[in-house]
C-alpha cells in the first residue's frame, strides 16, 4: 500500500533549488559554454594570499584544456589561459617575452590553495604566482612555481557576458 501511497498521492515533492552560478562561485560538474565549445569544469582551484581570494577553474572539452581565472577586485576580472611552453625560473623577472610580446610583471606572491576535482592533489599547497600584462594590455602571462616546476599559461581578458554557465550540481 505504501507503494500505491506514494504514486497517486496529491503531494508533490518541490525539487531543491539549484544555485545559480556566476564566475565566481562554479563547482565541479558544471557546464560553461565559450568560444562556441562546451565545458565542463573538472577541478576547481582556491588560491588564498591574506584576505584576498581568488579561483581557477579547470575546464575540458574533449582532450582540450582551458583554466578560467576569476576574481573580484574594484570589479570581476576574467581570463581564459591555456598552458605555455616558456622557460622561466624564480625568482620571476621584471618582464618576460613571449610569442613576440613583451610582458610586465605586475603583481607577484605567495597564496595557500585549495583545491577540488581534478585539482585536488594540490589541497593545502602554497603556490608562488606571478601576474605579467602585455604592452597591448590584451595578453596575459600566469607563471606558478609549484615545487621547483613553474607552470607559465598565457591568457587574454574575457568579459562575463561571453560565458554561459549550466550548473551541473546543485
Amino acid at each position: 500500500m505504501g507503494f500505491l501511497k506514494r504514486l497517486f498521492s496529491k503531494t508533490k515533492k518541490t525539487p531543491e533549488a539549484v544555485e545559480e552560478r556566476n564566475a565566481l562561485n562554479l563547482e565541479v560538474g558544471d557546464i560553461v559554454t565559450y568560444d562556441l565549445a562546451d565545458y565542463e569544469v573538472v577541478g576547481k582551484l582556491t588560491y588564498r594570499d591574506g584576505s584576498y581570494e581568488w579561483y581557477s577553474y579547470q575546464l575540458l572539452e574533449g582532450r582540450n584544456t582551458k583554466w578560467l581565472s576569476s576574481e573580484m577586485d574594484e570589479e570581476l576580472e576574467l581570463g581564459m589561459f591555456e598552458k605555455v611552453h616558456l622557460p622561466v625560473d624564480t625568482p620571476y623577472p621584471a618582464k618576460l617575452e613571449y610569442d613576440g610580446l613583451t610582458y610586465h610583471k605586475k603583481e607577484e606572491g605567495v597564496a595557500k590553495v585549495i583545491g577540488e576535482g581534478r585539482s585536488s592533489n594540490l589541497q593545502g599547497e602554497s603556490v608562488r604566482y606571478g601576474d605579467y600584462l602585455a604592452d597591448d594590455e590584451e595578453h596575459m602571462l600566469s607563471l606558478e612555481a609549484w615545487g621547483t616546476e613553474v607552470e607559465v599559461s598565457a591568457g587574454t581578458p574575457l568579459q562575463e557576458y561571453e560565458l554561459k554557465i549550466i550548473a551541473g550540481t546543485k
